[in-house]
């Protein structure tokens, strides 16, 4: 029995970053000599164990064998023979395919150091093209690693749109997809996993509302990067940047979907594009089950990031129906996202990335002072029902009349 460190920690300790977890895997074992041994048995489809003491998993070493379609359509191997060069060879990219033995010594069969040094990302043999996670998985490493110069190799690149055009990016599950986009959003430049995948040619398989946004003009004046996708990506590594939450830089990735569906005659303009971008962001929040709460912000964003834009510009009465539509009595908290929302929005233009957009303070200070608003003179009343809504509906309207201010020179 042999024990070796793998995978992440090797990789990040050798980049010089923070190591988060630690894997290890097992050669020359058995799963009833690891239960002899003391290790607690968790895995489902594979043999893994939690280590008695630290609690950290421990796997058989393993080979792997494809039968069926997807992520979950492999056979396993975990026979005390098989070697950790056997186990590091089914892994996805070569720099995670380096392991530490118990001496301290590494082994590297397939030149991950290399690669390190490089900064590359590359694919350790074809059995890559076996699991369509791994395309999500290299894209999110992209991004992860971006900052310190990481670039997908050719080749991988040319396997992946293989990927693509065999349709077994058809397979994968919806939860699997999410899981990796959600972390993917909370990388440093969460914009190059939707690049890579782009650049990869299955940005369309996978997103396709966000790949049509690509090549579509919007006008000069307001958007000097001109291409709709480019300023959807500029506008996500602004939300990374100011350091929102993901639900946040979600609601970024599609706040503009509506702007592929505009009609060709009136291009570059984008009058409605609010609306119908609404049910593209419904649908595709369905389609890979993402979550409801950040679905609802989304939706909102979507929705109404113009208001917020215009915030200025609206009369009282306009306002509070803005702000009665975005419940912002009862969830002012999702309305401060909507205006995080709407900065890296402004500020992910070319040439507008470091101004001042006061319409987000404003927007939240008015939603404040209408929160702090005593009601008692209209709750003490002796009005029901829509009587009563109407009443607080002018109240607070009267109020908001006070409290408005003019844009700032």
């Amino acid at each position: 029995m042999k024990i070796y460190q793998v995978g992440g920690a090797i990789r990040d300790e050798l980049l010089g970053l923070p190591v988060k977890d630690t894997d290890w895997v097992v050669t020359g074992s058995s799963p009833e000599a690891m239960v002899e041994a003391g290790y607690q048995p968790i895995g489902k489809e594979f043999p893994v164990f939690l280590h008695p003491d630290s609690k950290e998993e421990y796997a058989l070493a393993r080979t792997e064998k494809k039968i069926a379609r997807g992520y979950a359509g492999f056979s396993f191997n975990t026979d005390p023979s098989i070697t950790i060069e056997q186990d590091l060879e089914r892994r996805d990219l070569t720099i995670n395919a380096i392991a530490r033995n118990e001496d301290g010594q590494l082994i590297d069969p397939f030149n991950g150091q290399a690669d390190i040094d490089q900064r590359i990302l590359r694919h350790v043999s074809d059995a890559f093209v076996e699991d369509p996670v791994r395309v999500l998985r290299v894209a999110r490493l992209a991004a992860r690693f971006a900052h310190i110069g990481f670039r997908i190799a050719d080749e991988t690149q040319a396997l992946i749109k293989q990927i693509g055009d065999s349709g077994e990016l058809d397979a994968l599950v919806a939860e699997r997809v999410w899981a990796e986009m959600d972390k993917a959003l909370a990388e440093a430049d969460p914009q190059v996993f939707f690049e890579s995948l782009r650049g990869c040619g299955v940005l369309h398989n996978l997103f396709p509302e966000v790949d049509n946004l690509f090549g579509v003009p919007q006008t000069a004046q307001y958007h000097p990067e001109i291409d709709t996708g480019v300023h959807v990506m500029m506008a996500l590594k602004k939300s990374a940047e100011l350091g929102y939450s993901n639900d946040v830089r979600f609601a970024v990735l599609t706040h503009d979907l509506g702007k592929a569906t505009t009609p060709s005659h009136i291009l570059p303009g984008h009058h409605g594009h609010e609306l119908r971008g609404v049910e593209l962001t419904r649908e595709f929040c369905q389609k890979w089950r993402v979550p409801k709460a950040y679905t609802e912000l989304a939706l909102l964003t979507c929705e109404y990031h113009s208001h917020v834009h215009r915030i200025y510009e609206m009369k009282p009465s306009t306002l509070l129906q803005f702000f009665q539509h975005a419940d912002v009595f009862r969830r002012p908290e999702r309305f401060r996202k909507l205006t995080e929302a709407c900065v890296a929005d402004a500020r992910g233009r070319t040439h507008y990335e470091n101004d001042p957009y006061p319409q987000a303070e404003y927007g939240n200070r008015l939603v404040e002072k209408l929160n702090q608003l005593d009601l008692s003179p209209v709750l003490e009343s002796a009005k029901q029902g829509q009587e009563m809504g109407q009443a607080i509906y002018e109240f607070r309207l009267d109020y908001l009349k006070q409290i408005v201010e003019p844009a700032p020179e």
